[in-house]
């Protein structure tokens, strides 16, 4: 019989949702001699790991090891390292990042706010004594100095320990070198602000002013002894703050790179190869429209290499822009209705694949993941795969169905794939693209199989997820939990074990889980996640509708109790359901929704919704809620049980506690509960595993289902 320290909620918390343990973050050596990775050694384990494979033969061997360096002590954060970690969504412990020189024998990282390196070939560690708290530290390409961010200043230290000193040092408080803005890092996937140089003599350095974006404060109501946090927050049509670029050098030079700032203020992307001049993506406000640029850096003068426009957005991926070793721009690029890998001025991919980023440039081809397109021969619901693609043709990597991603350098590619028959991942190391090696695993077996099955629904084939309870015998209907995120940059609907474990948890309680990726959500078709442009709630919304109705002609779902839970967006879309559709919906569990569409940030809010004073029907429309109260709610009321962590900085808890206001303010009853000194993130154990099963009391009570079963 199960216990209450072996439940499965219990375990999902403590290993953060079976990934503790998960060798992550690898860095293949050019000569193939080595890869380094992150891993911690225990399934419950938070604290990483630096450890080096070498593919010849298997062996493994920990190159920093973050307890002994620093001694048994605990580690100790700063608000800038905690604010980087919860924009990357970081919950790990001890070494969760780490950076290399390009021949992956020197590696630096940050331990407590103090600067350590390891000599990956000897496996030795040490600390540099350096002004701190340390974040980002990077080794320069030939490994004789380190850069770093401390207090807002960009500093270098040499790889002895020796000559540290500051290259740019802030002008003022709101003023850092060398960091990510807020938008940057939540919502652009650019967390770094500064790049070294092919011929590590400067460095390309953002300077982030804040000062002219609004200022917030997130207090803590549990502890009203402690000042509130004041932060800098650019909510839709606010000012963002003010990003420049400059090239530093180690010798003390300082030049700015010039280019429209006033047209095209985001500093997208920043790449820095010996294949050619530094190369810069930058966008306008409203996304529509964006610069490829060629930095001159003696001069600081740009060049444009490309430019792209979209009547609707224009979308960032990872690994572009850069150069082909021949000078060769490469770029992800939407055309024909179709999203392509694009070298130059040929689109080296078709309406068969739908790329999603680029993971290597090689000298003879390009690495990239990709979904099956529009045209592709047969639908591959919930896969991603790893492909070889150059001018000759398509080579898929990956084989297995399920979700595929690799790194690779030289002729040393780390596979690592997901599938939907095993728990966990698997990470292979090819050599000349046949197995040499594996990289253990040491994250604890779920003990949970998903009884999933994956298929698209509805007219418009929308993907689906069905989950039945493991002993399910199939002869009568049951009530019906919907558990999307349902909205831009978040795919639930994969055929990856581990994806749908807390969805089978909640089958297993007697529920028919639906899991339905509708438009607006990646990995389809560009057509497909711009559908939404305008009209996030009715759109994103009708495809549930549509989802469940379709499944319920296949399938034993009891449609007069439905049931809808989710967090950020998806806690947004469970609020919608039961407001505008209560006719389908009867109770929903809204984690920390955005409820008053102005309260979110520029870079998302305005790439779908536009500018709100340019826009304000548009914004009112989308909002569950706006000054003046509930926005479009319908009749009859159903229950719903809103959750929200008080220490919130990207949905503060303002969107739930208007909400609340609001329906108060209806007479609609409802159900709040705060999380105090909780984030966005919900890391701590013992919230993470009591949130199921208030999630799971709710829904059997709201659904007059019996409370010791379902």
């Amino acid at each position: 019989m199960t216990t209450e320290a072996d439940s499965f909620p219990r375990r999902y918390a403590r290993t953060q949702r079976f990934t503790l343990g998960a060798p992550r973050a690898f860095t293949v050596a050019p000569d193939g001699s080595r890869v380094a990775f992150l891993r911690s050694t225990s399934g419950t384990d938070r604290a990483n790991s630096l450890w080096v494979l070498d593919p010849r033969d298997g062996t493994e061997r920990v190159a920093a090891d973050p307890g002994a360096l620093l001694k048994g002590a605990s580690e100790e954060l700063s608000p800038e390292e905690r604010a980087r970690r919860e924009r990357s969504r970081e919950g790990g412990a001890g070494i969760v990042g780490y950076a290399t020189d390009s021949a992956v024998e020197l590696a630096s990282f940050a331990l407590s706010g103090r600067l350590f390196t390891a000599e990956l070939r000897a496996g030795t560690a040490r600390e540099l004594a350096v002004p701190g708290p340390v974040i980002d530290p990077r080794p320069s390409p030939d490994g004789r100095h380190v850069a770093y961010v401390a207090r807002g200043a960009l500093r270098v230290v040499g790889a002895e320990g020796d000559g540290d000193r500051a290259l740019a040092e802030p002008e003022g408080e709101q003023v850092a070198y060398g960091l990510a803005e807020f938008v940057a890092a939540e919502e652009m996937s650019r967390t770094r602000g500064f790049w070294w140089a092919p011929r590590s003599d400067r460095l390309l350095v953002a300077r982030v002013d804040d000062t002219p974006v609004r200022r917030w404060w997130i207090a803590d109501p549990a502890h009203p002894d402690r000042e509130p946090n004041h932060v800098a927050y650019p909510a839709a049509g606010t000012e963002n703050a003010d990003v420049r670029l400059f090239v530093l050098g180690l010798d003390g030079g300082r030049t700015e790179v010039v280019w429209d700032r006033a047209r095209y203020p985001y500093l997208a992307r920043v790449h820095w190869s010996e294949a050619g001049a530094p190369l810069l993506l930058v966008q306008a406000r409203d996304q529509r429209s964006q610069l490829f640029l060629a930095v001159d850096p003696d001069s600081g003068a740009t060049r444009m290499v490309h430019a792209d426009e979209d009547p609707t957005w224009l979308e960032l991926f990872a690994g572009v822009p850069s150069w082909s070793p021949s000078g060769q721009l490469v770029r992800i690029a939407d055309e024909g209705g179709a999203r392509v890998l694009a070298v130059g001025e040929r689109l080296l991919t078709g309406a068969q694949l739908h790329i999603r980023a680029v993971l290597d440039v090689g000298a003879h081809d390009v690495l990239v993941s990709a979904s099956a397109g529009e045209e592709a021969e047969a639908p591959e619901t919930g896969e991603v795969h790893v492909y070889r693609v150059n001018e000759l043709g398509v080579e898929r990597v990956s084989q297995e169905p399920g979700l595929h991603s690799a790194v690779r350098a030289g002729a040393v590619t780390v596979l690592t794939s997901a599938a939907l028959d095993r728990p966990g991942t698997r990470v292979q190391v090819l050599c000349d693209g046949k197995p040499a090696a594996s990289v253990r695993s040491y994250a604890e077996d779920p003990g949970l199989s998903p009884r999933v099955t994956l298929r698209e629904g509805g007219a418009r084939r929308i993907p689906c997820a069905v989950l039945m309870p493991t002993d399910y015998p199939g002869d009568t209907p049951l009530p019906v939990l919907l558990d999307p995120y349902g909205g831009p940059h978040g795919q639930r609907v994969v055929a990856a074990h581990n994806a749908h474990l807390t969805s089978q948890w909640f089958a297993d309680q007697g529920f028919a889980v639906v899991v339905a990726d509708g438009r607006g959500t990646p990995g389809r078709s560009p057509a497909w996640e711009k559908a939404v442009r305008d009209d996030l709630a009715a759109v994103v919304l009708q495809d549930q509708v549509d989802a469940l109705q379709a499944l319920a002609e296949d399938h034993p779902l009891d449609l007069t109790r439905v049931a809808v839970r989710g967090w950020s967006f998806g806690g947004y879309l469970a609020a919608l359901a039961v407001l505008r559709r209560p006719d389908v919906f009867h109770a929903a569990v809204v984690g920390a929704p955005v409820t008053d569409l102005r309260l979110y940030d520029t870079h998302y809010m305005e790439r779908y919704l536009g500018h709100p004073e340019r826009q304000p029907d548009v914004y009112r429309r989308n909002s569950l809620m706006d000054d003046a109260g509930l926005v479009d709610a319908a009749e009859p009321h159903r229950p719903m049980m809103i959750i929200h962590g008080l220490a919130d900085d990207n949905v503060v808890v303002a969107h739930s506690l208007r909400l609340s206001s609001a329906l108060l303010a209806a007479g609609r009853p409802h159900e709040v509960l705060p999380l105090s000194g909780v984030t966005h993130m919900t890391p701590q154990e013992t919230v993470a595993e009591n949130l199921l099963r208030l999630q799971l009391d709710f829904l059997r009570r709201s659904l007059g289902l019996p409370a010791e079963s379902a």
